[in-house]
């Protein structure tokens, strides 16, 4: 079961991860921030693109880069421009918004992929399934009212759209992973895992230079100053391992998705805890029993999916 082990431990890194980017956000400057993550991401992965494409170092192992033309990296620019858009609402709506509403609302994406997956491919969704969707509206309408108590309303609140349009480009970027990397002979394009997920942090990462020379440095004296922060490392470090681990579980043989899917989402309970020990969250009881409403969801998605 050493893919369940990793699953869980690509949850903690998640879970961390999205602790320290609330941290690095922190009356600071959003824009350069993103760009940082995206350059140090980039540079962890730097080496072994290299090292793959110049020499046999790394034949045959977990790290080994993919190779290919234009014709696979337009699916990865693809790939990148998605996640960033997602990045860009996500940060911005969580230098707003308390901790502990964000990780619960980004909780509900398994719901969203499988709504997606009922939209778009045309599935069908099972009594247990209809379940777990109908758990995760009601904790929604919850933790909005949960919210009321802090100032915060779901339906006029900005912050509150971004993080909902954060967690439905998420919902889209693993809809078009399972599309990436199915086999062709199962309909998808069949690309490399590690092809993927290094190619679309360089992407980004270019995408991200230009958005901060081109919108932010011109105007940056007339808006919030950046400050480095080492938690800024921190982000990109364990989103990166977050993501090796999540990808190398799924490559074990019996690893089942569904699982570490939602074990992945767990990542959610890390973050509540943070906010409430390092952030000092209001209202924690409340919103404990909207983000169990969450969880008990993911599990009957568990359960209608098996």
């Amino acid at each position: 079961m050493a893919w369940l082990l990793l699953a869980f431990m690509s949850a903690a890194f998640l879970g961390v991860y999205d602790s320290l980017k609330k941290k690095a956000l922190k009356n600071n400057a959003v824009i350069p921030i993103l760009f940082l993550n995206t350059l140090f991401s980039s540079l962890i992965f730097l080496p072994f693109i290299v090292l793959s494409g110049s020499s046999h170092v790394l034949d045959d192992t977990i790290f080994h880069v993919g190779s290919g033309g234009w014709d696979m990296h337009k699916y990865i620019v693809l790939k990148a421009l998605i996640v960033l858009s997602s990045w860009v609402l996500g940060y911005f709506g969580m230098k707003h918004l308390p901790l502990t509403i964000v990780g619960p609302i980004n909780a509900t994406r398994p719901v969203m992929v499988l709504v997606g997956a009922l939209l778009v491919f045309g599935e069908r969704l099972n009594i247990w399934q209809w379940i777990g969707v109908l758990l995760a509206v009601a904790s929604f309408f919850l933790l909005s009212r949960s919210g009321k108590k802090e100032g915060i309303d779901f339906k006029h609140d900005h912050w509150i759209y971004m993080i909902v349009g954060a967690a439905v480009l998420g919902a889209v970027s693993g809809l078009y992973d399972k599309y990436l990397m199915a086999p062709v002979e199962s309909g998808g394009v069949g690309l490399d895992r590690m092809m993927v997920q290094s190619w679309y942090n360089i992407y980004q990462c270019v995408m991200m230079l230009a958005m901060l020379m081109l919108l932010w440095w011109p105007k940056h004296q007339q808006t919030t100053p950046f400050h480095w922060d080492w938690a800024i490392i921190g982000v990109s470090i364990f989103l990166s391992t977050a993501d090796f681990v999540y990808f190398y579980s799924l490559s074990l043989p019996d690893a089942m998705i569904s699982i570490v899917s939602m074990v992945r989402r767990g990542s959610v309970i890390v973050s509540f805890l943070c906010g409430a020990l390092f952030f000092r969250e209001k209202n924690l009881k409340a919103k404990a029993f909207d983000l169990a409403l969450v969880l008990l969801g993911m599990i009957f998605l568990y359960i209608g999916s098996n």
